[in-house]
């Protein structure tokens, strides 16, 4: 009578489940990570071919030191920061955790960005 009582079933062969962390908290252990590292997060290769594909479309054969590179990454983390920064506020202010496409939108017309 007490196996019927029991509510989970014995462990058959010995094989176990593996540890699995309830949801979001992975998610804060890397933003708490993140928030405590100053390294650049984008990759620096994929940016600098952004830059130069980019530059492309204003004038050709346009050079770059690697500061200046180094320089536009550091600007474009700190203002992507910023955003999400802002945009997760915006989330919080409509009562929801998830961020979503209209808060962008909403953070970058109150910057004034976009009208």
């Amino acid at each position: 009578m007490q196996a019927a009582a029991r509510k989970s079933a014995p462990c058959i062969g010995g094989v176990k489940k593996p540890h699995r962390y309830r949801p979001g908290t992975v998610a804060l252990r890397e933003i708490r990570k993140y928030q405590k590292n100053t390294e650049l997060l984008i990759r620096k290769l994929p940016f600098q071919r952004l830059v130069r594909e980019i530059a492309q479309l204003f004038k050709h054969d346009m050079r770059f030191q690697s500061h200046a590179v180094l320089a536009l990454q550091e600007a474009a983390e700190a203002y992507l920061v910023g955003l999400f920064e802002d945009t997760n506020l915006c989330a919080i202010h409509s009562k929801r955790v998830t961020v979503i496409s209209k808060d962008v939108q909403l953070a970058r017309r109150i910057r004034g960005e976009r009208l």
